[in-house]
């Protein structure tokens, strides 16, 4: 079964085409619990997420901040199991319809099977892999399996990320281009950081894939002011957030299709 990176490039595209940058949304799977974690991909596309992706809990996630850490601590200690990623992934594309990315470290990855993991990814629906601690220059492996299975590869570009490494990454990533807004881990702030637009910029002029951006986008008019100069809104820790700070599940869940929804309005100028 081929993967749905297809489905991916047409989410995009159909975003650009009504004038507007994609909401993607990022829940790590097993938080709070395996089903808790299938609903709330549910719950954030119902709001109005375009994209999800699904983290894979790690126990040393070096690009993510405290918000997420949490919650990936809750999953594993919950024993959440790569089998229980790609469930989350199948359950919530057949829900849906919708294109549900997998964001791993590598070491799992690598220890599970490169060949195995693209294969089983794939037949799961899913549209690809964010690998934000694969370097491009040892990626062939990967690279070579994902394509092989219908995946897209998509690597992450920091503001520290000089043109030629840019255009080195850019040559070999697919789906989309994951722009990390600042230096730094994941976690909501008060603002976005100004060099997101200028990295924006530069990845632009080594590519024609999308550029989408994550890290501290945690409102609606954080999302809007990132819609102005990127392909794709990325937003993590502040739906995580909202789950961990939530009385019980359901109004977890009423959580984050509510600011699923409020993002919505701000990737469309309306916030």
């Amino acid at each position: 079964m081929s993967g749905n990176v297809r489905l991916l490039d047409e989410t995009l595209a159909a975003a650009k085409a009504e004038g507007r940058a994609a909401l993607i949304a990022y829940l790590p799977a097993g938080f709070p619990t395996v089903d808790g974690g299938i609903e709330a991909a549910k719950a954030v596309i119902e709001g109005g997420a375009d994209i999800v992706e699904i983290g894979l809990p790690h126990s040393d996630p070096v690009l993510d901040g405290p918000v997420i850490q949490t919650a990936d601590d809750i999953a594993l200690r919950g024993g959440v199991r790569i089998a229980d990623v790609l469930r989350t992934v199948k359950e919530a594309h057949e829900a849906t319809g919708r294109p549900i990315l997998v964001m791993t470290y590598w070491n799992p990855v690598d220890r599970y099977g490169v060949e195995r993991f693209a294969a089983e990814l794939a037949e799961a629906g899913g549209a690809g892999c964010i690998l934000p601690d694969l370097p491009v220059q040892e990626s062939a492996s990967w690279r070579e399996h994902a394509d092989k299975h219908g995946l897209a590869t998509v690597f992450v570009v920091a503001p520290s990320s000089e043109d030629a490494r840019l255009a080195e990454i850019t040559a070999v990533g697919s789906g989309f281009v994951y722009a990390a807004s600042l230096m730094g881990v994941t976690g909501t702030r008060t603002s976005v950081s100004s060099q997101a637009e200028d990295l924006v910029r530069r990845t632009r002029a080594t590519t024609g894939t999308p550029v989408c951006v994550g890290l501290g986008v945690s409102d609606a008019v954080q999302a809007a002011e990132v819609a102005r100069f990127a392909d794709g809104v990325i937003v993590g820790s502040a739906f995580v957030k909202r789950m961990l700070d939530a009385p019980d599940s359901a109004t977890g869940l009423e959580e984050v299709r509510a600011l699923a929804a409020d993002l919505a309005k701000g990737v469309r100028g309306r916030a």
